[in-house]
């Protein structure tokens, strides 16, 4: 069990509504510090998007809103431990 503070809190609930409102984006994974992650989504989104139609904007945005409802429907000892302690990336 992970050593839990404020600060891991915060990241849980900001986190997890930018997952949904700004999820193509890839803003949630900024917040939770997985810079790699947040840039190929942001990339996905916003040239995938231009040679797609927009098509790969909103699936990506789907996958944002996914990332977030996993993030505020978790305990917050569940998301230390997946998202701090074992440095899952994705889903």
């Amino acid at each position: 069990m992970a050593k839990l503070n404020l600060g891991h809190a915060t990241k849980q609930i900001l986190s997890g509504y930018c997952g949904i409102v700004f999820g193509a984006f890839g803003a949630h994974k900024f917040v939770l510090g997985y810079t790699t992650e947040g840039v190929i989504m942001l990339l996905v989104s916003l040239v995938g998007g231009y040679f797609t139609y927009g098509l790969s904007l909103l699936i990506m945005q789907l996958v944002g809103l996914i990332e977030g409802m996993i993030y505020l429907n978790k305990s917050h000892e569940d998301f230390v431990d997946t998202y701090f302690v074992n440095k899952q990336n994705w889903f």
